[in-house]
Parts: structure tokens; sequence; C-alpha cells
């Protein structure tokens, strides 16, 4: 921690991988940061079409035969974090913090509204008016009636995987496949359906980072992975 009591965050957007390798990467950045070997991370990225099930989902709750996921090119993972069913798909900004909140930040609830101030402030500086929601099923964060971000999140000894995802220029109708965060009749909408413009998700991860710095009190620099690292995460299968 900086004299300021700002902590150091590395962040970057590193672009589409499959979601199993950015898994492994987030395990990898996990231990890396509770050995003290780099400061907190905030990852940046998107996926090719998935849909996820957190520790409360059911498999019942994708609506589509295996053949129809096949034809589709839409693979199904299962994972650590919390919530229930979801989609991640190109045209979606997701990010994966790797925060250790050793000593102070220890409050669950606190971590997950602070991560949807993050997306309110991002929001804002696109001309959106959108709020955190923090009652179950609907935490994320809406615009209206229509949910356009969505939170799940794992800690294991106060340092947090997983983290959010933003829909930017998604295609929503992959949403129709699925029991969205276990609401049947919720409603998605993006960036792009509110505004009429289609920014780049660089230029949405830029604005998402500064308003994660500001949020949680951070000193941002660049995420340095070397061409070795690189190499080792993205060969996991």
């Amino acid at each position: 921690m900086r004299s300021d009591g700002q902590r150091a965050l590395s962040w970057g957007y590193v672009g589409r991988i499959e979601y199993d390798r950015a898994e492994a990467l987030q395990r990898r950045l996990r231990e890396e940061v509770r050995r003290g070997e780099r400061p907190d991370v905030l990852l940046l990225l998107e996926h090719p079409p998935v849909y996820t099930l957190g520790r409360s989902a059911s498999r019942a709750e994708i609506l589509l035969p295996d053949e129809e996921l096949e034809r589709r090119g839409i693979t199904v993972a299962e994972c650590d974090r919390g919530g229930q069913v979801t989609y991640h798909g190109p045209g979606q900004l997701v990010g994966y913090p790797i925060l250790d909140l050793n000593p102070d930040r220890r409050d669950v609830r606190r971590y997950v509204r602070n991560l949807q101030a993050v997306l309110v402030a991002t929001l804002e500086r696109l001309g959106i008016n959108a709020e955190g929601r923090m009652e179950q099923p609907e935490i994320g964060v809406w615009v209206g009636e229509k949910k356009i971000g969505s939170i799940g999140v794992h800690l294991a000894r106060w340092i947090t995987t997983h983290g959010f995802a933003l829909n930017v220029s998604t295609d929503l109708a992959m949403f129709g496949g699925i029991v969205a965060c276990g609401m049947p009749s919720v409603e998605m909408t993006s960036i792009e359906v509110l505004t009429g413009t289609k920014p780049s998700l660089e230029e949405v991860a830029s604005i998402c980072a500064a308003a994660f710095g500001r949020v949680f009190h951070s000193s941002l620099t660049t995420l340095d992975l070397s061409l070795e690292e690189e190499e080792r995460w993205a060969s996991v299968s």
C-alpha cells in the first residue's frame, strides 16, 4: 500500500480467450497475489459463447438440448462463482478482479456493492443511468427494469476471483437459451441497444479500469504477463 493509502492495481484488456483458460489464469494470478508476488489484478476480456453454471445453478436452467448448443457453438462450464446460470460471449466485457481483501476490506456485501459502483460509473460515462441491486435474485446492475450487468464472485482466504459481466454489444438472444440468473422473465439490455452506438470493448475496458481505480482507491499500472507466462496459461485445455 502506498503512503497515500492507495493500493497498487495492475490491469489489462487481454482480448478473447476461452472460459477454461481464463479460469486457469485466474487461479495462477490468485496464488501470485496470495504470495505477495503481484499486486491486485483487474483482468478484462471477452469469451467465446459459453453458458456458465454458478454454485446455485441447475443444469435444467439451460433450456437448449445438447445438439442445439453444439450447432450454435455454445459451450457449457461449471464454476465456483456465486449465482446461477448466465451467458458470456462476444461483445460482452468480462472483468475478473483478483484482489486481496485482507485485512481491512473483508466484507462481501461491500465488495459486491463496489463492483456495482464500478459498472454504474462506467455506464454513466457512456450516457446511461443505471443502478445496482443487492437483493436476490436481482443482484447486478439494471437500467430501469432491464439488466445490463451481472455479478458473481468467489472468495478464497479473502482473495477474490470471478467478478462481473457488462453487456456492450452482446447478442442478447443468447440469453433466451437459459433461465438467466434464475429469473425466467428477466430482460437483458446492452450499451448498443440503449445508445445506438457500438463502442469497442477496449474503449469500455479503459473506462471501466479508471472507474475501478476510483471506487477501490487503487493506483493503476499495466498488467505484465510475460510471454512465458502467457504460453503456460494459454496451453491449458
